[in-house]
């Protein structure tokens, strides 16, 4: 149903949207999350997501009707509200410009278990306590691109389906399967038991380069990389089968974790 601001009631959904704290207490009290811009609610549709809403400028709505209809079956949505109103309003609403064409409030679905998530997988990446939200949707983007099967996050990583994370991932965090994997690092023993060798990201003496590693043509590798600021934990590192360094030049000796992914990913995709 179209609707504009003044008529739809309930709007909570897309308050505040910068406030992390907040949103993050929202989102998980109402089992939702955002999708932003039209290429990533296309996305998020494709892969099944249900719409609880949308929010979006008058100019946008044609554009959009298409996508409406693929979620909805109804080129107004139907029984779910379709929320339009000025550039200004949708700003006072939110907290920020809306400048990426609309927003749409997602049901989250269960997370499957390990076992579902890696079924027929052979390369999966491992982020540990990542909690840069930029940094979690680069890395889910690369490993969709670069042919990584799934993407699994421990208990403290930050959330995948963050609007932040979403956004810079351009939706592809719907097209690569991922769960939560707990308790880590314990839950490495289960990564074995599904026959992937466990190799950490990190600096140390006895490390094979990532040439090295590709080389040696592991059928089955789980990638762990670690936080932005210290990087992978000693218990972690200790419990992996291997450590992994990606070699550098000029007194380098560290990327961005969403750097050290890309690169990661590409050496060691499968062949």
């Amino acid at each position: 149903m179209l609707l504009r601001i003044s008529e739809a009631g309930d709007l909570a959904d897309y308050t505040r949207l910068t406030d992390v704290a907040l949103r993050k207490k929202l989102e998980t009290e109402r089992g939702l999350f955002m999708a932003e811009s039209s290429q990533v609610i296309k996305r998020a549709v494709a892969a099944g997501y249900r719409p609880r809403s949308f929010l979006m400028a008058d100019r946008w709505l044609e554009s959009m009707t298409e996508t409406i209809e693929a979620a909805t079956g109804a080129p107004d949505g139907g029984d779910i509200p379709v929320i339009l109103g000025s550039d200004d309003a949708l700003r006072a609403l939110t907290g920020f410009h809306v400048h990426r064409g609309a927003l749409a409030a997602m049901h989250r679905q269960g997370l499957p278990s390990l076992a579902d998530t890696l079924a027929g997988a052979r390369r999966v990446a491992i982020l540990e306590d990542i909690v840069d939200h930029t940094n979690v949707g680069a890395a889910f983007r690369s490993a969709a691109a670069l042919g990584f099967d799934a993407v699994l996050v421990t208990p403290s990583c930050a959330d995948p389906l963050y609007r932040r994370s979403v956004r810079v991932s351009m939706g592809t965090v719907f097209q690569v399967p991922f769960t939560r994997i707990s308790p880590w690092p314990g839950a490495i023993t289960q990564l074995r038991e599904l026959g992937f060798r466990v190799v950490a990201l990190a600096l140390a003496d006895d490390s094979l380069t990532i040439d090295e590693l590709a080389a040696r043509g592991d059928d089955k590798l789980a990638v762990v990389l670690g936080t932005e600021g210290d990087g992978l934990a000693r218990s972690t590192i200790a419990a992996c089968d291997d450590v992994v360094r990606i070699p550098m030049a000029h007194g380098v000796d560290s990327l961005n974790v969403a750097a050290a992914a890309a690169v990661a990913f590409y050496a060691l995709r499968a062949r």
